[in-house]
C-alpha cells in the first residue's frame, strides 16, 4: 500500500517547510519554502558555511568603495536568502519562497523595494521570477505591496495569515498565494481554553483553512492555498486536498513511513455557491483585525519573532565576517 504521503502527494502539492538542503533533497517536494527562522536554523549548520562566505563576498564585491560593516551586513542578510534559494532551486522543479525583512511588514514602499531588490538577486544568477515567491507578513501594508508585485509580474506568498479578512483581501488583490497558518492558531485556542486536545475536524485551524479554501474554489479565486504551520499529521490529513501544503521534514518522514487509507477532504468540485460576496477596503481590513485577538496576536507575535530570528542572523554574519577577517590578519602576518 502507498504512504499517506504518496497518496497526499497525488492529490496534493507537498511543499517543504525547510531550508535544510539534506531535508529537500530527501523528499524531492516541487516546491520549498523559507522564513527567517528557517534560514537562520540552516546557517548555523557547519555544512552551510560555504554559502555565508559566499554570501558575504558578493555582497562586499557588491557594495561601492568605502562601506561600512554594518552596510555589508545589511546587504549580506538579502544575499544569504538568496543563495540558500538558489541551493534550494537546484534540487526541486517548482518554486521557493523567500521573505522580506519582517521589519519591513507596515511599510509598503520599502517592502516593494525590497522584493525586487531580491529578484534582481536571482536574476543575476539566471534564475526567472517565475520560481520565485516573495514571501511578504498579512498586514494591510503587506498586501498592498504584493499587489503592486503582482502587477510587475512578480509573484508573491502571503505569510502569518490567520483570519477570513486576511485571505479574502489578499484574494480581491489577485495574489498568487496565501500561506494560512493552522498550527499557530491551534497553539492560541489550547492556551485560551487549557484544552490539551483537538480531533481533527475540530481543530480551529483546520477550520479556518478549509473556510478560506472553500470560499475561494467557490468564488473562483485564483489564488491558491497552502496550509502551513502544522503541529500534528492529523492537521494536514484533515486539509488533504488543499492546493498546496507547506510540511516541516519531521512530519514528512512520519507521513512517510504510515500507511492506510487518505480521505480527501477538501474538493474544488464540491461547492454550495451560495455565500456573500466579500470586501474589505482598509477600514474593514483593521477593525476585522481588532475584533480578532487571536489573529491580531498571532500576527504581531510572527512579526517579532521573524524580526528576532534576522537579528539573530546578523549577529551570526559579524561573527564569522570576524572570523574571517582575523584569518587574512594571520594570513598575512604569517606571509
Amino acid at each position: 500500500m502507498k504512504s499517506i504521503l504518496e497518496q497526499l502527494s497525488s492529490i496534493t502539492v507537498v511543499v517543504a517547510d525547510t531550508g535544510d538542503l539534506d531535508a529537500i533533497k530527501k523528499f524531492q517536494p516541487r516546491d520549498a519554502t523559507t522564513n527567517p527562522s528557517l534560514i537562520l536554523a540552516a546557517a548555523k549548520n557547519p555544512d552551510y558555511i560555504k554559502l555565508i562566505d559566499q554570501a558575504l563576498e558578493s555582497s562586499r564585491k557588491s557594495l561601492p568603495v568605502g562601506f561600512s560593516e554594518s552596510e555589508l551586513i545589511k546587504e549580506t542578510i538579502d544575499q544569504v536568502s538568496v543563495f540558500f534559494g538558489k541551493e534550494i532551486l537546484n534540487l526541486i522543479t517548482g518554486r521557493v519562497s523567500t521573505e522580506v525583512d519582517a521589519r519591513l511588514s507596515f511599510d509598503t514602499e520599502a517592502t516593494v523595494t525590497k522584493a525586487r531588490k531580491l529578484i534582481n538577486h536571482y536574476k543575476s544568477f539566471g534564475i526567472d521570477k517565475e520560481r520565485i515567491l516573495i514571501k511578504i507578513a498579512s498586514t494591510w501594508e503587506g498586501i498592498k505591496a504584493a499587489e503592486i508585485l503582482e502587477k510587475e509580474g512578480i509573484k508573491c506568498n502571503l505569510t502569518l495569515l490567520f483570519n477570513f479578512c486576511q485571505a479574502v483581501a489578499c484574494a480581491n488583490a489577485k495574489i498568487t498565494l496565501i500561506s494560512p497558518f493552522v498550527g499557530r492558531i491551534l497553539d492560541w485556542h489550547k492556551a485560551k481554553t487549557g484544552k490539551d486536545n483537538f480531533a481533527g475536524c475540530e481543530d480551529p485551524g483546520v477550520i479556518s483553512v478549509t473556510k478560506i479554501y472553500n470560499y475561494f474554489k467557490e468564488k473562483g479565486f485564483k489564488t491558491e492555498v497552502m496550509g502551513a504551520s502544522f503541529r500534528n499529521i492529523d492537521e494536514i490529513k484533515e486539509l488533504a486536498g488543499c492546493d498546496l501544503l507547506t510540511i516541516a521534514p519531521k512530519f514528512l518522514d512520519e507521513l512517510n513511513r504510515e500507511e492506510g487509507e487518505l480521505i480527501k477532504k477538501l474538493d474544488e468540485d464540491a461547492q454550495s455557491h451560495s455565500s456573500i460576496d466579500y470586501k474589505f477596503d482598509e477600514r474593514d481590513f483593521r477593525l476585522s483585525m481588532l475584533k480578532d485577538q487571536m489573529a491580531s496576536e498571532k500576527l504581531s507575535e510572527g512579526i517579532t519573532g521573524f524580526s528576532k530570528a534576522i537579528e539573530e542572523l546578523e549577529e551570526l554574519l559579524l561573527k564569522r565576517l570576524s572570523e574571517i577577517n582575523n584569518q587574512k590578519l594571520i594570513s598575512t602576518t604569517q606571509i
